[in-house]
């Protein structure tokens, strides 16, 4: 599992027929800053993931990967290779709070 910001959506009229209804979302992996455990940073890549639990932009959510994104309640026999999992109420590393909705 990994955490992403959303950043947008993705919309596609032409794709295979079983992704039919399913929400698609452009996430930016968050990291750990290794200078500043206390903050996150972007990672380099950005990615498109299945959305089935209805989150937004900018929300922190959790994601995998590969073939755990299709143990994903629905998605089993979907052509996917990332699927959203949560979404994240807060993060603590250190003890210090990175992350926290309001």
């Amino acid at each position: 599992m990994f955490l992403a910001k959303v950043i947008g959506q993705v919309v596609a009229t032409k794709k295979d027929g079983a992704m039919k209804g399913y929400r698609l979302l452009l996430l930016r992996p968050q990291l750990v800053d290794p200078a500043d455990p206390g903050k996150f940073r972007d990672g380099s890549n950005t990615l498109v993931a299945v959305d089935t639990l209805g989150a937004g932009t900018g929300e922190l959510v959790m994601f995998c990967q590969g073939s755990s994104a299709r143990q994903a309640e629905g998605l089993k026999m979907l052509p996917v290779d990332a699927a959203v999992i949560g979404i994240v109420d807060s993060v603590d590393v250190l003890g210090k709070t990175l992350y926290k909705t309001s």
